[in-house]
């Protein structure tokens, strides 16, 4: 009998969920106050568009650095700093937005949240692995899924209903400073694990060690790529603020709302996986997945429903959830500890690059083509990923259940080629 509640029944799990959870729909009430004031002070899609190259170019210049850090150094005290520094640029919006600060420093302090970002994922994804059993992985990432989609529900509906009352951004952003000092609280109820001491000098080659390890195993290579283009071409998101008030004219209420329908469906399958059996087959799974996201992001682009419109965007969620669940799973399977912190920043850039340059692409091409032509072609470039993938990665789509996988590790500390049944 499957037990569902395995993983909660870990004290410093359940902190860990509730703290995450605070942070992330601080984070998505962030999202939307800024999509909301940037279009109510500029009405040009390029501004929403700008939002993703600003959080993106300190991801960037900062990821190899923090991952070699996140692996250097104790993952709950980088983890602190990182949503310290978030919690910073979010009481420095609110006054931006009280005092009606120029547009200019909206941008600066996301890129101080971007900062903040790049510091976070390494450290923070890689935490629980270092805590729990490699058997409890997929139960407790089904979990925090759940969690992280609940944040997604509830932030934007949050944010959304907030500036409607208040009429201005200003409470929205104090609310999400809130969420991250809840979860820096939090985060220090975690014991610490620190890392095995280094032997040598830091080097190009330690720094460079998680690439190396990406490289050489063709499967996460393959996952972390159909996340990459999917998001970018298929994500819909930026645009939200405009379909909100130009297209389905539903106010900045309705576009929390369709900010929340993502993270519903999301949810809605994450609480499903926690009571299923392991895929026997989760790269067709995740093929599958990848490619009904395209298609609900193509029926989002032609809707002009509002509800039609929340259906699709509930699709979208449910279908990237199993393609989270799956990726990151993954991910944590096949990495050694000591690799953990630079193999997760290398993959936040690919979820980073996906997001917010795909925010960049969205807000370009919306800006040319319009929004409409923007998200289906977006959708119809999703699908077309999904082959490309399927075709150069065949063994993907033949890889058994996720515990079949397991990194050969020689003394060296070294990674070679995932071992894994493929039959």
């Amino acid at each position: 009998m499957i037990d569902a509640y395995a993983a909660l029944r870990h004290p410093f799990v359940r902190h860990f969920a509730i703290g995450r959870f605070a942070a992330i729909a601080g984070w998505q009430i962030i999202n939307v106050a800024v999509g909301w004031q940037l279009y109510e002070r500029t009405g040009d899609p390029w501004s929403l568009g700008l939002v993703g190259v600003v959080e993106l170019a300190p991801v960037l210049c900062l990821m190899i650095a923090a991952g070699h850090i996140a692996d250097r150094f104790p993952r709950r005290n980088v983890a602190i700093f990182a949503h310290g520094l978030v919690a910073l640029a979010a009481i420095g919006l609110a006054l931006v937005s009280w005092l009606q600060a120029p547009t200019a420093a909206i941008y600066l302090l996301l890129a101080l949240i971007g900062t903040g970002r790049a510091f976070a994922s390494p450290s923070v994804s890689t935490i629980l692995p270092q805590l729990l059993a490699p058997a409890e992985f997929a139960n407790a990432n089904a979990w925090l899924s759940s969690v992280f989609q609940l944040a997604a529900i509830s932030g934007p509906a949050l944010g959304g209903l907030l500036i409607a009352q208040s009429g201005t951004a200003t409470v929205s952003f104090a609310s999400a400073a809130v969420g991250q000092i809840v979860f820096i609280a939090l985060l220090r109820t975690l014991p610490v694990r620190r890392p095995v001491a280094a032997t040598t000098a830091p080097s190009a080659h330690d720094l460079f060690a998680g690439f190396r390890f990406i490289r050489r195993n063709p499967l996460f290579l393959a996952a972390i790529t159909l996340d990459l283009f999917a998001v970018l071409f298929g994500g819909a998101v930026a645009l939200l603020p405009i379909f909100a008030k130009d297209i389905l004219d539903v106010g900045p209420a309705g576009l929390g709302w369709l900010r929340a329908a993502p993270g519903a469906g999301a949810l809605t399958m994450a609480l499903v996986t926690t009571r299923m059996r392991p895929w026997t087959r989760p790269g067709r799974a995740l093929l599958i997945a990848v490619a009904g996201f395209g298609l609900a992001t193509l029926g989002f682009g032609l809707s002009r429903s509002f509800v039609v419109s929340l259906a699709c965007l509930f699709f979208t969620g449910v279908f990237d959830n199993v393609s989270v669940v799956v990726r990151v799973t993954l991910e944590q399977t096949i990495t050694p500890d000591h690799l953990r912190g630079r193999v997760s920043a290398i993959n936040f850039v690919f979820i980073g690059f996906s997001n917010e340059f795909g925010a960049f692409e969205s807000g370009a091409t919306a800006a040319l083509f319009g929004p409409t032509l923007s998200v289906v072609g977006g959708g119809l470039a999703t699908l077309l990923v999904v082959a490309i993938v399927r075709v150069v990665w065949p063994q993907l789509a033949r890889i058994g259940p996720l515990h079949t996988l397991a990194p050969a590790e020689p003394a060296t500390g070294s990674s070679v080629p995932v071992t894994a049944n493929t039959t």
